[in-house]
């Protein structure tokens, strides 16, 4: 049924599917409002320190799991600036809630990468004393000095 319709459209010469293009003429691209674009890339406040940390804190406060823990972590340890001794209070303290002493360790590995100096870490480190007491957190240099 369908080749004999075929047939019989190609014997008239009638084309059954094309159909034909219809010349337009296009719109002049010359327009000035197409072309404007305006972008508040800096438009938007900039955080001070003081909100990072308290951000900070209150999202490690909130960490339920070790996924939390690990994502708040990577996004605090991502900017920047070296977080205040307080946040790294808060990181410890949610890494023992959920019960990771790896990544305890690996908080005082991050944070001997991110600051400048040496001096920097050793403050850090004094700062942070009782904390690592109480949580019995080790640093990597006290378990493998060889590696130090």
């Amino acid at each position: 049924m369908f080749s004999h319709a075929l047939r019989t459209a190609i014997k008239q010469n009638v084309r059954l599917f094309a159909v034909p293009a219809r010349k337009t003429v296009a719109a002049p691209i010359f327009n000035a409002t197409r072309f404007t674009s305006v972008r508040f890339y800096s438009d938007k406040e900039s955080e001070t320190f003081e909100e990072f940390s308290a951000r900070y804190e209150k999202e490690f406060d909130e960490a339920y799991d070790l996924f939390e823990v690990q994502r708040v972590l990577n996004n605090c340890f991502s900017y920047d600036l070296v977080p205040s001794p307080a946040v790294i209070e808060k990181a410890l303290r949610a890494c023992r809630r959920v019960n990771d002493y790896a990544t305890a360790v690996r908080v005082f590995e991050g944070l001997k990468h991110k600051v400048e100096n040496p001096q920097q870490y050793k403050a850090y480190l004094d700062e942070l004393k009782d904390v690592r007491e109480e949580l019995g957190i080790d640093l990597k240099e006290e378990m493998f000095p060889e590696q130090a």
